[in-house]
């Protein structure tokens, strides 16, 4: 055990000195010491449950003969954080997150860790640490918020969001919008639909290193404090097979979560995300990869807000391992990989039909044959770019407009607001990405905007920044290289013909080679928007979007 580095031997008398005064006995000493990972807080409503989660998974370890040691890390609440300063901070807080607890762990020697996240950049931030670090290790998220309802319909915060737009546009009254506000946030939880959080809480479950139901069980279940038991008990169980997260999150674990991702039509933040996680797993993964399993897996699921369906839905639906099972009908997934439980994937899924086919399609009857997720390159985005395909409308899956430049999230919402976007437009936002936002800000607002005017089917938003997975319409984020590095979205004039191909998966400025090198000669980067603290030291550490905004190697 690498706890004896701390308590085991003569020379370890001060250490045992300063256990006892935490309090513990010899018998609590002498088991293990598993390192309870709470990314609980008290201002981001996903996270608001975590401290019952912790107290469950503690009682699990000490149940299976473990003495549990809570820590916290950090938190961001994207949607809080949104359309202001504090979005540059969120990607940002990943690599905090895997820093803090890389340092916590090993400077303490734990045995195992369980990892307790919940919302958007907690679990790849964890999963990057628990990667990293590679003792035994299992992940508990707080669970999915359940759906609200407004005017007899159910809602979740992407309404709220699109009501900006409507009451601009005329479309909605302030009253519909305060009885919207108040009920589309009913409960504690990861916001309703298959937003990033939700995204990444699945896939943690399908790379193998969450139990079943860890994506989908809704947080005020007390099914989902049971099941913070069992990864309290299951842990000591990973401890005494010495199964770590090397032997979990393999080469064929991602290609699984990159099948699931495709299936269920995650967020487009999950690419970000996976590429950064398999990078510390020291797994080979890149966007080409991304691509051929988009086009051999069909999409199977629309939940909010590429439909109608929410994370509730899902679950009863049977979850991920139900979309497991019905992938692998078609071969699919390596069913060998090893998992959290104990147990392979295919083992797993021996016993977990799809119970409604209404929010999971059959394979023989998907939504469409290829995945949820695209990557589009071409001379706009010649190291890619990405869209939530199964969230744009069909009339957009091919599009030729303008260019509407902006250099700033906050003066493309102020063009929009005030109704200087057409149909037809392409709107261009760009100095967003990871070195130029900094941290690669969401734009929530300004899709949430377009789409609340009613003009979703009709404008195209392309940005070197990222989209909330609550994003829906022709939204295609992450283009590298990014508009700070000198890449082609930083050369975009008003009124510059862009193409959108997302069939053939193309993003095309249409003008001439000549003209855009006369552009480059006389283009000269911007001054750093931060200049000091944190995320002035990410901007210049931070690679390109395309390698999931890790940062440079030493």
């Amino acid at each position: 055990m690498k706890s004896t580095l701390v308590k085991q031997g003569l020379e370890k008398a001060p250490h045992r000195s300063l256990f006892n005064a935490l309090g513990l006995t010899d018998e609590e000493l002498n088991r293990p010491m598993i390192g309870i990972v709470n990314s609980k807080n008290d201002i981001v409503p996903g996270h608001i449950n975590l401290d019952k989660i912790a107290e469950a998974v503690k009682a699990g370890v000490r149940l299976a003969g473990g003495t549990p040691f809570e820590f916290q890390t950090i938190a961001v609440c994207d949607g809080i954080a949104m359309n202001h300063l504090g979005m540059s901070y969120s990607l940002g807080s990943r690599e905090l997150i895997a820093d803090s607890v890389e340092i916590m762990a090993v400077a303490h020697a734990f045995d195992a860790l369980v990892f307790i996240p919940n919302c958007d950049k907690v679990v790849p931030g964890m999963l990057m640490a628990a990667a990293r670090i590679n003792v035994p290790a299992i992940f508990i998220s707080g669970g999915p918020m359940l759906a609200g309802r407004s005017e007899g319909k159910r809602v979740s915060v992407t309404q709220v969001f699109e009501a900006v737009g409507a009451v601009a546009a005329g479309r909605m009254d302030n009253e519909q919008l305060q009885c919207l506000e108040g009920n589309a946030c009913p409960t504690c939880g990861s916001c309703a639909g298959m937003f990033t959080a939700n995204s990444m809480n699945c896939l943690t479950e399908a790379l193998g290193m969450a139990l079943p139901g860890n994506g989908t069980i809704p947080a005020v279940y007390s099914e989902r404090i049971r099941l913070a038991k069992k990864a309290g008990i299951k842990i000591m169980e990973l401890l005494d097979k010495d199964i770590k997260p090397s032997d979990i999150m393999t080469e064929a674990a991602f290609h699984n979560a990159v099948h699931m991702d495709m299936a269920i039509g995650c967020s487009t933040n999950s690419v970000l995300h996976l590429l950064a996680i398999a990078n510390e797993a020291g797994i080979e993964l890149n966007l080409d990869m991304f691509n051929k399993i988009s086009q051999e897996t069909p999409h199977l699921c629309k939940i909010s807000p590429a439909g109608s369906h929410h994370m509730e839905d899902l679950y009863h639906a049977g979850g991920v391992q139900a979309i497991y099972n019905e992938l692998n009908k078609i071969n699919l997934i390596d069913v060998n990989c090893m998992t959290v439980t104990g147990k392979t994937v295919g083992e797993n899924i021996a016993k977990t039909p799809v119970l409604d086919h209404e929010v999971i399609r059959p394979v023989n009857d998907p939504y469409s044959q290829s995945g949820g997720l695209a990557i589009l390159f071409g001379n706009l985005a010649p190291q890619g770019a990405v869209v939530k395909k199964g969230a744009v409308a069909p009339e957009m899956m091919e599009h030729v407009g303008p260019a509407r430049v902006f250099d700033s999230e906050e003066a493309t919402v102020e063009a929009i607001l005030i109704k200087k976007i057409k149909a037809g437009d392409v709107i261009v936002i760009r100095y967003e990405g990871p070195r130029g936002g900094p941290g690669m800000k969401e734009m929530l607002t300004p899709t949430s905007a377009i789409a609340g005017m009613g003009l979703d089917k009709e404008v195209a938003l392309i940005t070197d920044g990222r989209f909330s997975g609550a994003t829906r319409g022709a939204s295609i984020g992450h283009v590298s290289p990014e508009a700070a590095a000198g890449g082609v979205i930083a050369l975009v004039e008003e009124g510059d013909l862009i193409r959108i191909s997302i069939p053939a998966n193309q993003l095309e400025l249409l003008i001439d080679e000549p003209i855009l090198e006369e552009r480059r000669r006389l283009w000269k980067a911007p001054a750093a928007k931060i200049t000091k603290g944190y995320m002035h030291r990410y901007a210049e550490m931070v690679q390109s979007a395309s390698t999931g905004a890790i940062f440079k190697r030493p």
